[in-house]
């Protein structure tokens, strides 16, 4: 797969008719991105949503961050992960995790419990179900694991390949890498404002945080990395939000890509957060679409020649 560039995730895609996803996913893949992810809470089902968004395109790749174990049995994730990647061959990433407790529960009335080996278990079911599919097989199914702790992180090795992980900072890709080792896709998720006015973008970022720090996995992963209770009450210290979303003109967009990259990255997507949490941010994706490759390999190599 080509994932040699960035990304972009989404979440806005479920207040948008169809029509306009499929207008705005062209857009996406002529700006140059290389991925396009759609993530699974309460709006559209994120596997349709990716079929939708292939057949609008020509090359794009296309990614579930994520698909929810619990609203799926491992064969319907398996037959769906082989159905869209045998119609679009090296377009489509299933990405799958465990999702949390309140969105189990209370959302789905179902029953979350134990993770970890819930996790395990689907993804050895999953795999099971490559002798008994009946259909037209599918070549180089890719799919890749949310994980954040290091447990997680090691299934994702073991089973999937690779991690994708959301709402961390450039030292855990770092970890993460040193767990998933050298040859796993570790594809990272960034939100980021671009503005330079810090009351604001601290505002938008604090607003974003604030759905994420009540959900505990995200909490635990914040303590293994030094964050303590001053930094995740009242929506979040400025400490934390500055190290979580990257915020200010292309050059500082820049400098998060280039650190999460040097510290084991192979592919960034980037969510672009905005006053209008609903609208689509065509001007910021355009203005992005310029942090080319080349400009990243050029902003590494810069760096390393000034640290000599």
């Amino acid at each position: 797969m080509n994932l040699t560039g960035l990304g972009i995730w989404t979440a806005q895609f479920d207040f948008q008719p169809a029509e306009t996803i499929r207008v705005t996913a062209q857009e996406i893949e002529a700006l140059g991105y290389d991925s396009l992810w759609v993530g699974e809470n309460v709006g559209r089902e994120p596997i349709s949503q990716s079929a939708i968004l292939l057949a609008a395109t020509q090359d794009i790749i296309v990614a579930t961050g994520v698909a929810n174990f619990w609203a799926r049995d491992p064969l319907s994730m398996y037959a769906a992960h082989q159905t869209l990647t045998e119609a679009y061959p090296d377009r489509f990433i299933l990405g799958v995790g465990v999702s949390h407790p309140k969105l189990v529960d209370d959302t789905r009335g179902l029953r979350y419990s134990r993770p970890l080996q819930a996790t395990r278990d689907y993804l050895i079911a999953m795999n099971s179900h490559t002798r008994s599919y009946r259909a037209v097989p599918a070549q180089n199914a890719v799919r890749v694991l949310a994980a954040l702790g290091p447990r997680m992180l090691q299934l994702a090795a073991q089973y999937t390949a690779g991690a994708h992980t959301y709402l961390v900072p450039p030292e855990h890709t770092e970890h993460a890498r040193r767990i998933l080792g050298p040859d796993k896709l570790l594809v990272v998720e960034q939100a980021v404002v671009l503005g330079k006015d810090r009351s604001t973008a601290r505002e938008i970022a604090r607003r974003h945080l604030r759905r994420y720090l009540p959900l505990p996995s995200y909490v635990r992963n914040l303590r293994r990395l030094g964050y303590t209770d001053d930094d995740l009450g009242h929506g979040g210290s400025d400490r934390l939000l500055d190290a979580l979303i990257a915020w200010g003109d292309e050059t500082a967009i820049l400098q998060r890509i280039r650190q999460h990259h040097q510290a084991g990255a192979d592919h960034l997507c980037l969510q672009v957060l905005d006053s209008d949490s609903r609208g689509l941010p065509l001007h910021q994706w355009r203005r992005l679409a310029a942090i080319t490759p080349d400009l990243v390999t050029r902003a590494i190599r810069t760096e390393a020649q000034t640290n000599e």
